[in-house]
């Protein structure tokens, strides 16, 4: 069975040799300590380390359409200040923030000036950073690649990028929470911008290729649920949803998309489902009932993710405890175990080596 096999019949809930292996990696201050406790030097970074060391499934991807449709120029991380143990930068979303230097630790940042906080603000970084036409965002051997699609034996995915995620990180969710209710016109003009460049670049596929999964990433909900209101979402992103989902089903076959978001995520879901997202990822235990999720929506709903990340900082029998509770999912079809997000620095690297280990046996129908 190819891994785009495996891969597609594993969301349809249709029987397969084994799921596919993937991992969702560990953060930077992880992989430090993992090369301290006998992780090779030569596997490094955030999202390669654990794949190429493990050799996931993840490492098993050839070329693919890639069509930019962020910010291009993207937003320039830069050291504006240096103020002792902290320094003042501009990060990757074009915010002006506080931080502590990271050589001595990860810190939560003070942000002192949000990317867009002024239509003004907004209109200078359309023009700038969200110009459909920009040079650059379509491979110039794009039709080549398109054609690769029909007979790859991995997958292929498209980045179909966020509608709300995305401009929070550039408002700050105090700011777009409030534009929702005082200028709700402003937020609608923001998303339908994000959508119609999206669309306006994805027909340069149209009918060109065979997409099997749209990826997004929203983020966008907390502990306790959503960070806006689920009539709020079904107002303004479940109908762009599915101006894109609707795009890519038509033309390039997409059956199915993948929506990145933390948190208690049980009162969007449905909302996701109507708007064609159908892949819930990465599901974190500590905040959502995955079995919840499919008792409610059964095979319309495919999860990726859920193996609680705590349990590899309290140990083997942690692990081995983890993995019986999430047999019933394997089992039922529909869902691919990982890490329920990064993998902390508190996790030793033999910890995880035994996680590996026992996930192999699991998701081979091995594990007791």
């Amino acid at each position: 069975m190819t891994h785009r096999e495996r891969l597609l019949k594993t969301l349809r809930y249709e029987p397969v040799d084994r799921v596919p292996d993937y991992e969702f990696g560990a953060w930077e201050q992880t992989v430090v300590r993992w090369h301290k406790e006998g992780l090779p030097e030569k596997h490094k970074g955030v999202w390669q380390a654990i794949n190429q060391y493990f050799h996931t499934d993840d490492v098993e991807y050839g070329p693919s359409p890639h069509i930019n449709i962020g910010p291009l120029p993207g937003f320039e991380y830069k050291v504006l200040e240096e103020k002792g143990d902290h320094i003042v930068v501009q990060d990757g979303d074009g915010a002006t923030v506080e931080m502590m230097r990271p050589e001595l630790g990860a810190s939560i940042p003070k942000y002192l000036r949000y990317a867009i906080e002024t239509r003004q603000d907004w209109e200078r970084i359309r023009d700038e950073k969200l110009d459909p036409d920009t040079p650059r965002r379509i491979p110039e051997n794009l039709d080549e690649l398109c054609k690769l699609t029909f007979d790859a034996d991995y997958p292929i995915s498209i980045g179909c990028g966020s509608i709300y995620g995305w401009l929070r990180n550039w408002m700050g969710v105090e700011r777009i929470s409030m534009v929702f209710y005082d200028d709700p016109q402003w937020i609608g003009e923001m998303m339908d911008h994000l959508v119609n460049l999206t669309l306006k670049l994805f027909e340069n596929i149209a009918g060109k290729c065979k997409i099997d999964l749209g990826t997004w990433w929203e983020d966008m909900c907390f502990n306790k649920g959503p960070l806006i209101s689920p009539k709020m979402f079904a107002e303004f992103m479940v109908p762009r949803y599915k101006r894109i989902t609707d795009f890519l089903r038509q033309e390039c076959g997409c059956e199915f998309h993948i929506l990145d978001c933390d948190g208690n995520i049980h009162e969007l879901v449905p909302l996701w489902l109507e708007g064609g997202i159908n892949v819930m990822f990465p599901v974190e235990a500590a905040h959502t009932n995955a079995y919840k999720i499919v008792e409610q929506f059964g095979t319309r709903v495919a999860i990726r993710g859920y193996f609680d990340k705590r349990a590899l900082i309290a140990g083997k029998e942690a692990i081995d405890e983890e993995f019986l509770r999430l047999k019933p999912l394997l089992e039922g079809g529909g869902f691919i175990p990982h890490t329920d997000h990064l993998v902390p620095p508190d996790v030793s690297w033999e910890n995880y080596r035994y996680y590996r280990l026992r996930k192999r046996e699991f998701i081979e129908g091995l594990f007791p």
